[in-house]
């Protein structure tokens, strides 16, 4: 068992413009969220909700909405939280959000 949350950090090397600058503001952005960090790899031989779910953290950070598609949010949303950096966004997993309406 984890002693403190783990965030993915992730940026689509496709979509970034800046990834000098991206990775600095999730790195920041996962120390004030109080995260400990790890990072996806850049080129992903599996697809982005696998590698989350190999990883076993509990949200995954991306610098900015471009960075996944809906139905990757979607699926991404049954595994865990998803932070943007900017704008600054919060996505809160659906099991959790399931579990609490129905109690």
């Amino acid at each position: 068992m984890r002693t403190q949350p783990t965030a993915l950090g992730w940026l689509d090397i496709g979509v970034t413009e800046t990834p000098d600058w991206d990775r600095p503001q999730i790195r920041r952005l996962a120390r004030h969220l109080g995260y400990r960090l790890e990072w996806a790899p850049e080129v992903l031989t599996i697809p982005l909700v696998d590698v989350v779910r190999e990883a076993d953290v509990d949200a995954l950070i991306i610098p900015r909405p471009e960075h996944l598609d809906p139905l990757m949010l979607n699926a991404l949303l049954s595994l865990v939280d998803v932070e943007c950096v900017l704008p600054r966004m919060s996505f809160h997993r659906w099991a959790l959000a399931q579990r609490a309406t129905r109690k």
